[in-house]
C-alpha cells in the first residue's frame, strides 16, 4: 500500500512545503457528513471479498458493482455540498473547499482500493511507484460545482505495465462517475522539460497538490521546479507571459470591467484577475496564501481583506452560476442575475431594484480588483528596486516636473508623507500628467487608493481644487483619460460624491452597454472628439457646429452631470438638474454658466424624444421645440450633448438615421429662430415644393400636361413631407403604376448618408394596407424606423417605409438583398405568405435569456401635440411582428395611420403613430379614446405575458407649454423611457 500524504499545519516563506506531510488542505467542516472515507472503504472491502478475486472485480458485474458504491458515494457528497451551500446559505468559500474534500476522499479511496485489490503488487518495483497530483483549481484546493478536475499521474521514469493498467482503471471510472477529468501522465524530466516552454503547464505546476502515493517523486518534482524553473532567471518571463495572457483575455470580452453581462471567471476584473496576481505572487515571492501576500509587502492587511473578499463575492456567485444552470457557466446573463441577486439577499430598496444591487455589488468588486492590481504592480515596481533582477519594470533616471517626480515618463509623488502634508495634489498630479501627457506610475496610484480618506469637505470646498478639477474637465488634452483614471482609482467619487453614487450602477436593460460611471466616461470622451474633429465624418453637423458654441465649460460639466441622479428613485433628469443647481458654483461656474447646465441636465433627453419619436415635418411639434429651446445657442449645445450622449450607450447605438433626424429637427429649428418664430403659410410652402418639382420634371424631359397631372395627384402633406429628389422619383413610379393592369410596385433603395433603406409601396389604397406591409417587411427580418403613409387623389397610396436589417442596424444594401426584400413584400401584400403563421415562428426562436425583462405596456393618446392628428405612443416590450400587430389593430379600429415613428431601445419597444378617425379627423370621443387604450395595451401585453396591464392613462386636451418654465421636463419626458 502506498503512502498517503497526511495534512498538517504548514508555515509561510516557501514556494512548496519543506516536507510533503506539511501540505495542508482547506478545512472543511464535519467532513464525514460529506464523504466519509473510511465507511466507503469498508463497504469496498467487503464488495472485493464478494468478488471473488482482482479480475472479476475489475470487469463485468464486480465493476459495475464498484461503480455503483462510489456513484452513491458521490451522489450523496455532491448533493451534501449543495444542500449546505444552497439550504444552510453556506459562502462560496465552504462550497469549493467541500467539493474538493469530496473527491479527495474519493479518488484517495479509488486509488487505494486499486493499488490494494484490483492490481495488487506485494513488491513494487521503484518503476511501478507513482502519484497522484491535484493541478489547477482543484489542486488549489478551489472547485467549484459544475468544475472540471485536473490530476497529473507522475511516474518516476516510464511507464510501466501495471501502472497504465492502473490509471487507464481509474480515469475510465471516474468519467463513467459523471466527472469531467483531464489528465496527463508524466514522468518528473517530461513536468521539468515542458514547464520550461509551455507556461500553462508552469502555471499549473505552480499550484499542484499531493493527493495520492509516492512521497520522494513529489518532492523531487519540488525541488527541481524551484532549482530549474522558478530560479532559472525566469521571474520576468513569467510575470511578462501572465500580465500578456491576461490582457489577451481582457480584450476578447470587451476590455471593461463594466459589460453588462460579465464573464466571472475570465472578465476584467474577475476572479481569473485574481488568481494572476497571486500566481505571480507566489512565483517571484514564493508566497503559499494570501497572509503570505502580506508578510512579502505586496498587500497590507486592508488590502488583503479586500482581495479576500473578492476571492469570496466571486466564488459564491460561480457556485450559484453552476447550479442553476447544471453545467461550468461563467456567464452572468441577465435572467441568471435575476436569480441570483436575490438568492444572495440582494433585494429592493431605495429606488433600485434587487438585480440593480446585486450587479452594482458586482461592479464595484471588480473595480477593486483593479485596484489591488495597481497596488500589486507597485509592489513589483518596489521589489525591483531592491532586488537588480532582470524583471519587466526597472527604473531609469527621475526628474522633477511641477513638484513631482517623473519616472520613466511615468509621474508620482516625490515621498510617501507626501500627500498627507499637501493632499490636494491628489487631483493636481492627474492635471499634470494630463497636461503634460505622461502616464501615472503604479506607486502613485497605490498611494491615492491609500489616501482616499483625506479628501474630505475641506478640500472639496477649497477653490483651488475645484479650478483643478474644472480644468481637467475642460481640458483640451483628453479629457476622458484623465477622469478614467480618477475614476479608477476612485478620486473622482470622493471629491464628487454625487458621482460616486453612479460607480458602478447598472442599467438594467437591454439598451445600455456600460454602467452609469462608465457611460459617463465615454460620453465625455466623444464630446472631446467632436470637438476636435476625430469623428467629423460620423457626426459632420455636430463638428460644424462645435466651434459656434459660446459656452463650452458648461457643456462638459452638464455631460458630465447629465445621468447623476440615476437609481435614485425618480425622473433623473429633474434630480440631476438639482445636483447640478447646487454643485456648478462649487466648482467655479458662473451664474449664466450654472443656469445652463441646469436647463441642459433637465432637458437633455428632448432633442432625442422629439427627433426619434415625433413626426418633425408637423408644424406643432416644431413650434414646442422651438419653445423649448428659445436660443439658438441652447440649441446648439442641445444638439452636440444629444449625438455624443447616444453614440456613448454602446456600439452601433448611434447611426446616419438617429442623425438625420437629429438634423432635420436642427435646422427646422434654427430657421424659425432666425426667421422670429415665423411659420411660413403651408399654401406658400406647397407652392414652392410645386415649383422645384417642375423644374426638375421639365428638365428631365416631361411635357407640361404630365407635369400638371402629376402635381393635381397629392394632398399638402405629401408634397410638404418629402424631398425634391423623392418626389421626383415617385413621379416615376406612379406613371409606371397607372400603366400596369396589376398596379403593385414594391421599390428598396439604400439611404447611404442616413444607414437605412427606403422602401416605397404604390398599390391601390384599401384598409389595413399599412399593417400588411409593416408584416411583410417583419418577415423579411426589416426593423421598421419611420413610416409615412400617403393616399393620392386617384386612390393610389405610396408608403414610405425606412427600414434597417434586423439586430445589426444596418441597411439592406447588397443587390441580392434588397431584391430579396422587395420580392417578401410583394409576396405578403400578393398573399402567397401569410405573416401571422411566419412571425410567430420567428418568435419561438427567440433567445429565452431576454425573457427576464419585463416592460410595462403603457399607451399615451396627445392631442395637444399636432394640430391635425391625434398622436398615440406606446411603450411595451420589443419582439418580432409588434409593428404589424398594433398597426392591424389600429386598422381595425378604423384609424388612419398618416405616419409612424418606430424606436427600440434594447428590449423595450417606443412607437409614435399619428392617426385620424374615418372622417379625416383627430380622435376625441372618450369611449373611442378608451377603446384605443384598452385594444393596444392587449396587443402588448401579448408580447409580454409577466406584464400587468396599467390603469387608463388620461388624453392630454389641450396644447403643453415646452420649456416657459426652466425646471419643467422637455417634450414627452416622464411620459416615454428616459433614454439614452
Amino acid at each position: 500500500m502506498f503512502n498517503f500524504f497526511r495534512p498538517t499545519d504548514h508555515g509561510e516563506g516557501q514556494l512548496f512545503p519543506a516536507a510533503i506531510g506539511d501540505w495542508a488542505p482547506p478545512p472543511v467542516s464535519n467532513g464525514d457528513a460529506l464523504l466519509d472515507a473510511a465507511a466507503l472503504k469498508s463497504r469496498i472491502a467487503d464488495w472485493t471479498v464478494e468478488c471473488g478475486g482482482p479480475d472479476k472485480c475489475r470487469t463485468g458485474k464486480g465493476r459495475q458493482a464498484l461503480l455503483g458504491l462510489m456513484k452513491a458515494a458521490l451522489k450523496s457528497g455532491e448533493s451534501e455540498v449543495r444542500n449546505r451551500f444552497l439550504n444552510d446559505f453556506g459562502t462560496g468559500d465552504d462550497c469549493v473547499r467541500n467539493r474538493v474534500h469530496v473527491l479527495d476522499q474519493l479518488i484517495r479511496t479509488l486509488a487505494d482500493i486499486s493499488d490494494l485489490h484490483l492490481f495488487p503488487a506485494p513488491n513494487p518495483t521503484t518503476g511501478e511507484r507513482f502519484a497522484i497530483v491535484a493541478l489547477g483549481g482543484y489542486g488549489r484546493g478551489e472547485l467549484a460545482p459544475k468544475s472540471d478536475i485536473d490530476l497529473l499521474f507522475l511516474l518516476p521514469y516510464k511507464r510501466t505495465p501495471r501502472v497504465e493498467q492502473v490509471v487507464e482503471f481509474m480515469l475510465y471510472l471516474l468519467w463513467d462517475l459523471g466527472l469531467r477529468v483531464g489528465h496527463a501522465v508524466r514522468s518528473v524530466d517530461d513536468c521539468i522539460r515542458t514547464s520550461k516552454t509551455d507556461m500553462t503547464i508552469r502555471t499549473s505546476l505552480l499550484e499542484c497538490r499531493p493527493l495520492w502515493g509516492e512521497p520522494a517523486l513529489v518532492e523531487e518534482l519540488f525541488k527541481r521546479y524551484k532549482r530549474d524553473i522558478v530560479d532559472a532567471d525566469s521571474k520576468a518571463d513569467f510575470v511578462e507571459a501572465k500580465l500578456a495572457e491576461r490582457d489577451a483575455r481582457h480584450r476578447k470580452l470587451g476590455d471593461s470591467r463594466y459589460v453588462m453581462e460579465p464573464n466571472v471567471k475570465d472578465g476584467k476584473g474577475g476572479l481569473r484577475d485574481l488568481q494572476s496576481l497571486f500566481w505571480i505572487a507566489k512565483y517571484l515571492f514564493q508566497v503559499r496564501d494570501i497572509d503570505g501576500m502580506v508578510a512579502a509587502g505586496v498587500l497590507n492587511d486592508d488590502e488583503a481583506a479586500r482581495f479576500r473578499k473578492a476571492l469570496s463575492f466571486f466564488r459564491a456567485v460561480r457556485c450559484h452560476l453552476h447550479y442553476l444552470t447544471g453545467r461550468e457557466e461563467d456567464r452572468l446573463t441577465f435572467d441568471l442575475q435575476r436569480e441570483i441577486g436575490p438568492a444572495m439577499g440582494y433585494t429592493d430598496h431605495a429606488g433600485a431594484s434587487g438585480v440593480e444591487r446585486f450587479m452594482k455589488h458586482y461592479f464595484l468588486i471588480a473595480k477593486d480588483v483593479g485596484d489591488l492590481t495597481r497596488i500589486f504592480c507597485a509592489a513589483l515596481e518596489a521589489d525591483s528596486r531592491r532586488k537588480p533582477r532582470r524583471f519587466m519594470f526597472f527604473l531609469g533616471g527621475a526628474k522633477e516636473v511641477d513638484g513631482f517626480v517623473v519616472d520613466r515618463e511615468r509621474l508620482t509623488f516625490p515621498s510617501e508623507r507626501h500627500l498627507r502634508d499637501t493632499p490636494i495634489d491628489m487631483l493636481r498630479l492627474f492635471r499634470v500628467a494630463q497636461d503634460r501627457d505622461l502616464d501615472i506610475h503604479p506607486a502613485a496610484l497605490k498611494a491615492i487608493t491609500r489616501s482616499l480618506k483625506l479628501i474630505g469637505n475641506k478640500l472639496r470646498n477649497d477653490p483651488a481644487a475645484n479650478a483643478l478639477f474644472l480644468d481637467i474637465l475642460t481640458s483640451p488634452n483628453d479629457p476622458e483619460k484623465a477622469l478614467r483614471r480618477m475614476n479608477e482609482s476612485g478620486v473622482l467619487a470622493r471629491f464628487l460624491p454625487d458621482f460616486g453614487r453612479v460607480v458602478a450602477q447598472m442599467q438594467y436593460d437591454m439598451y445600455h452597454v456600460y454602467t452609469v460611471d462608465e457611460h459617463t466616461m465615454f460620453a465625455i470622451g466623444i464630446l472631446h472628439r467632436i470637438e476636435n474633429g476625430a469623428i467629423a465624418d460620423e457626426m459632420p453637423l455636430a463638428t460644424s457646429v462645435f466651434p459656434s458654441i459660446k459656452s463650452r465649460r458648461a457643456l462638459f460639466v452638464a455631460m458630465l452631470l447629465h445621468d447623476i441622479a440615476k437609481g435614485r428613485g425618480g425622473d433623473h433628469s429633474v434630480l440631476g438638474a438639482k445636483v447640478a443647481r447646487k454643485l456648478c458654483p462649487r466648482l467655479g461656474l458662473s451664474t449664466e454658466e450654472t443656469e445652463t447646465v441646469e436647463w441642459l441636465v433637465l432637458n437633455h433627453l428632448a432633442m432625442n424624444d422629439t427627433a426619434l419619436k415625433r413626426d418633425i415635418e408637423d408644424d406643432q411639434t416644431v413650434r414646442d421645440f422651438v419653445g423649448l429651446v428659445e436660443s439658438a445657442e441652447r440649441l446648439r449645445l442641445l444638439l452636440v450633448l444629444t449625438c455624443a450622449d447616444i453614440r456613448a450607450v454602446g456600439p452601433g447605438r448611434w447611426n446616419g438615421w438617429k442623425g438625420s433626424l437629429l438634423g432635420q429637427l436642427y435646422n427646422r429649428t434654427r430657421h424659425l429662430i432666425a426667421d422670429g418664430f415665423d411659420f411660413e403659410g403651408t399654401e406658400s410652402r406647397v407652392n414652392a415644393a410645386h415649383e422645384a418639382i417642375r423644374t426638375r420634371l421639365t428638365a428631365a424631359g416631361w411635357s407640361d400636361d404630365a407635369v400638371a397631372a402629376f402635381l393635381g395627384k397629392g394632398y399638402p402633406p405629401y408634397w410638404l413631407s418629402l424631398d425634391t429628389d423623392t418626389h421626383c422619383r415617385h413621379a416615376a413610379l406612379v406613371v409606371r403604376a397607372e400603366r400596369q393592369d396589376d398596379p403593385l410596385i414594391v421599390d428598396a433603395r439604400p439611404v447611404g448618408d442616413q444607414g437605412t433603406t427606403e422602401v416605397t409601396v404604390l398599390t391601390p389604397d384599401h384598409p389595413g394596407l399599412i399593417a400588411r406591409v409593416a408584416g411583410a417587411l417583419a418577415v423579411a427580418g426589416a426593423n421598421i424606423v419611420d413610416a409615412k403613409i400617403f393616399t393620392l387623389t386617384t386612390g393610389l397610396a405610396i408608403d414610405l417605409f425606412n427600414v434597417q436589417g434586423g439586430a445589426d442596424t444596418l441597411p439592406f444594401d447588397d443587390p441580392d438583398a434588397l431584391a430579396s426584400l422587395s420580392d417578401t413584400v410583394s409576396r405578403c401584400l400578393a398573399g402567397t405568405i401569410d405573416p401571422t403563421a411566419e412571425l410567430e415562428r420567428q418568435r419561438s426562436r427567440l433567445p429565452t435569456r431576454t425573457n427576464v425583462f419585463r416592460v410595462q405596456p403603457r399607451v399615451l393618446i396627445d392631442n395637444a401635440a399636432s394640430r391635425t392628428h391625434s398622436v398615440i405612443e406606446v411603450n411595451g416590450r420589443d419582439r418580432p411582428g409588434l409593428l404589424y400587430d398594433l398597426t392591424r389593430a389600429l386598422s381595425g379600429m378604423a384609424l388612419q395611420i398618416s405616419s409612424a415613428k418606430i424606436s427600440t431601445f434594447g428590449e423595450r419597444a417606443i412607437d409614435v403613430f399619428y392617426v385620424k378617425d374615418v372622417f379625416g379627423l383627430k380622435v376625441t370621443n372618450e369611449t373611442k379614446l378608451e377603446q384605443i387604450r384598452s385594444h393596444l395595451t392587449a396587443v402588448l401585453a401579448d408580447g409580454d405575458p409577466g406584464s400587468v396591464p396599467p390603469a387608463p392613462a388620461p388624453t392630454r386636451p389641450a396644447r403643453r407649454r415646452l420649456g416657459k418654465r426652466p425646471r419643467m421636463p422637455a417634450g414627452t419626458q416622464g411620459q416615454t423611457a428616459q433614454k439614452p
